[in-house]
């Protein structure tokens, strides 16, 4: 019936011979069906908001994306143009990426953003980047192929409902071990992957979860053999933790044995903590003002030694053992001081000129090079310095991200240095040259804070990264 009505409106519808066609004969040309309007803008609003919830890294390429269109994102309000690094970038500028920067660094060197997968140029950042006159005066290890190093994203550890404000990876197997602000510590097997999901990168589930802290758990440190650990945060006690079996099942319930001491004697939340080299010592630094030396396997858990410099130098905020020199350790405090101090005799040896033509902005990470008589701090004021333990002096220093620099890691070759910032990125630098080798976007702001610890594995290609997202990355 339906093709019979449509036969006899075009019959009706075609002209008689020799008469020239109608204009309405024209509009039968049969149209290809179009989407409803509705249809498709549903569909747009329901990849934004599946979009929201990307938590690995997508997110990152989009925003990349809207900058390059000078559409406005999370870091480049009113629809500025911003460069790679984040900076903005006014309109009619000659010339978008500088040619050379005061650190040496010409427009042929470039940051490999992995999760991009696209070549950036240093842009900006190079002309932040500041040298000084001296040279380093001790010879760092290069490799061969040391510049051609960069990590690229393997797993994403999702377990903790607050920010992750530590990490230390265990010493021999593919393990990590991560201290966060919701109290707890969790301990992740790295060879143990869950099956991936589209477009992400692995998940991981935690093996075990670690309770006993009453509040934000805020530094955590792994002695040199597995049997070990420690950690420290706002109830201002240490607890020290035996490993359990990396093989377990993450079902079974909770096993109060694997509490193995508690180390009390500071008086406010606990910043850092440290291992020296042969595991007997662990060093912590206090909002009480004070750097204790402690002995983990001594049953009564008193304190060995007191160093208290406020009035000197105010609040500790990282401590770290020399690895050319057990004996001593270095204090960092947040007027940017930075105290060389002898274990055993208990008292400063050397004041580090953490910044030259005094005072300075506070220093939130202070570590030592593995081979050589080297200090580098991280500092508010987006800087990394490098300290001759032998003098005291400033050897070198960089502008070095476009926020608070807040954590550094040395690789165990003593060939790479990574740090991480507010500015929501790491960075990769080779120590002999001085530049950056890579940039990974790894962590979302929360409360104006993004990256809180960066560590290298100490006999594996694996390092690791703790953010305010509540989030921990490791990359390969």
């Amino acid at each position: 019936m339906r093709s019979c009505q449509v036969h006899s409106l075009l019959r009706h519808s075609l002209p008689a011979p020799g008469s020239p066609p109608a204009v309405d004969s024209l509009l039968l040309t049969p149209k290809p069906l179009l989407p409803e309007v509705e249809d498709e803008d549903d569909d747009e609003d329901s990849e934004d908001a599946l979009n929201e919830f990307d938590f690995l890294g997508s997110g990152e390429n989009r925003a990349g994306q809207r900058a390059r269109e000078g559409v406005a994102g999370p870091h480049s309000p009113g629809g500025v143009l911003v460069s790679p690094g984040g900076v903005p970038i006014p309109q009619g500028h000659p010339q978008l990426f500088p040619s050379a920067g005061s650190l040496g660094i010409s427009s042929d060197v470039f940051i490999m953003d992995s999760i991009s997968s696209s070549a950036v140029s240093l842009g900006d950042l190079a002309d932040l980047t500041v040298t000084n006159d001296n040279e380093l005066s001790c010879d760092l290890p290069e490799g061969r192929d040391a510049l051609k190093k960069t990590w690229s994203p393997k797993f994403t550890l999702r377990s903790h409902y607050d920010a992750v404000r530590g990490l230390a990876f265990h010493p021999a197997e593919a393990a990590l071990l991560t201290a966060s602000e919701d109290g707890t510590l969790k301990l992740w097997n790295l060879q143990k992957p869950v099956a991936p999901k589209k477009n992400a990168a692995l998940d991981v589930e935690p093996v075990y979860a670690f309770r006993g802290h009453r509040g934000p758990v805020l530094a955590i440190a792994m002695g040199c053999d597995s049997t070990l650990c420690c950690s420290a945060g706002m109830d201002a006690r240490i607890r020290c933790w035996c490993l359990p079996d990396l093989d377990m099942d993450p079902y079974d319930g909770y096993d109060p044995g694997v509490l193995s001491g508690v180390l009390e004697g500071h008086r406010d939340a606990i910043w850092g903590l440290a291992f020296n080299p042969a595991g007997d010592r662990l060093a912590s630094c206090s909002a009480d003002g004070t750097v204790r030396i402690w002995d983990p396997r001594r049953e009564d858990g008193a304190c060995l030694s007191t160093y208290d410099a406020q009035s000197e130098h105010g609040v500790p905020t990282s401590v770290t053992f020399l690895a050319t020199q057990p004996g001593h350790a270095v204090a960092a405090f947040q007027t940017g001081a930075a105290v060389l101090y002898d274990v055993e005799v208990a008292r400063p040896v050397l004041v580090l000129e953490a910044q030259m033509g005094g005072g300075g902005s506070q220093i939130n990470q202070v570590v030592s090079h593995p081979s050589q008589p080297l200090t580098i701090t991280a500092s508010d004021d987006h800087g990394i310095r490098f300290l001759d333990n032998r003098t005291g002096k400033v050897i070198h220093s960089m502008v070095a991200h476009l926020d608070a620099v807040t954590c550094l890691a040395v690789d165990p070759n003593g060939v790479f240095l990574m740090s991480g910032s507010h500015d929501c990125s790491l960075r990769l630098w080779h120590l002999a040259h001085k530049t950056c080798v890579q940039e990974l976007t790894a962590h979302r702001k929360k409360h104006e804070e993004a990256v809180h610890a960066v560590a290298f594995h100490p006999s594996r290609a694996l390092s690791a990264s703790a953010g305010a997202d509540a989030l921990a990355k490791v990359f390969v």
